[in-house]
């Protein structure tokens, strides 16, 4: 059974005589992401700045859009519904107004989600200060900071270091392109949006790991020079780079259109997330290897000497 593949596995698509048109275009994809997060900053929900949380027993499965949509239009924008288990039992996160105490914002959402039809109860509330959103964004920052410095050691130590700051160059371009996507927009940034930046990282490295893995062994294998190996090594992996992005965007709209509204901001950022991580593969990560510093060569990627002892012990 012959493998499906998009491209032609010996297709010959010049990736490398376009790598400072793609070198443009990424810095500034990425000075833009910056400006949007430096000018205009974030829109946090109510996991980083603080607020309610009140939870509600209906009689029957209520609908969350129709509970959301009726706090919105009571002047509480960004109320965030989800349920808890059941249908009938919803949790309601938002931010009081201005002087209302919690007793009075409880009743208050309670006269606006309850119909004569499918009347509701406080079962539980409770508000969340400032400060716990706070420690919630620090520790969001340490996680990105931990997930990258993993990253750079296990590609230093799988690959070679030239390798690894490029794929944690790339990585970095794709979450931080994201990240001002949601700052330019102000769509509403939240937990699950991190979440999404997070998984976005994980995608992105592995995408770019794989074309890498092309590049070192045509690096050992192939009489050519550096451009025609990361040419190539591009074009052979291009069939997976597109067929596994696709089913990944696939698997992601899906999430977006049918998850509810409390999985939205997740899926976002994994779609748009995927869209770039696919194009920076392709465009960005090679390139980045004929640049200065990072510009590698036969040597570079050659096996260690302990290596071939190694290899040369094997049976």
């Amino acid at each position: 059974m012959k493998p499906f593949n998009v491209f032609p596995y010996d297709s010959r698509f010049d990736f490398m005589r376009l790598r400072w048109v793609s070198l443009a275009v990424a810095l500034l994809l990425l000075l833009a992401a910056v400006a949007a997060i430096g000018l205009k900053g974030f829109n946090f929900a109510l996991d980083f700045t603080g607020g309610m949380g009140i939870e509600l027993r209906f009689e029957r499965p209520a609908d969350v859009d129709a509970v959301r949509t009726r706090l919105t239009q009571a002047g509480y924008d960004g109320a965030q519904v989800q349920t808890l288990g059941t249908g009938a039992d919803l949790l309601v996160r938002l931010q009081p107004k201005p002087g209302h105490a919690l007793a009075e914002t409880r009743a208050e959402v309670l006269r606006l989600v309850s119909t004569p039809e499918n009347p509701a109860q406080a079962i539980g509330g409770e508000f969340v200060g400032p400060q716990v959103g706070k420690d919630l964004a620090v520790n969001g920052i340490w996680a990105l900071i931990f997930v990258v410095v993993g990253f750079l050691i296990y590609i230093s130590f799988r690959f070679e270091k030239k390798l690894a700051v490029a794929a944690v160059m790339t990585t970095m371009h794709d979450v931080v392109v994201v990240a001002g996507w949601f700052a330019f927009t102000g769509h509403e940034f939240d937990l699950t949006v991190l979440a999404g930046l997070l998984s976005v990282m994980g995608y992105s490295i592995n995408d770019t790991i794989v074309v890498f893995d092309r590049v070192r062994e045509n690096f050992r294998s192939m009489r050519a020079d550096s451009l025609t190996v990361l040419n190539v090594s591009i074009n052979q992996t291009l069939s997976r780079t597109v067929i596994t992005s696709f089913v990944a965007f696939l698997t992601v709209l899906a999430l977006y259109l049918y998850g509810g509204g409390s999985l939205r901001g997740m899926a976002e950022a994994q779609i748009i997330g995927i869209v770039i991580g696919t194009l920076s593969t392709i465009f960005i990560a090679c390139p980045l290897l004929t640049l200065g510093w990072l510009k590698v060569s036969k040597q570079d990627l050659l096996p260690k000497a302990r290596d071939e002892e190694a290899l040369a012990r094997r049976p």
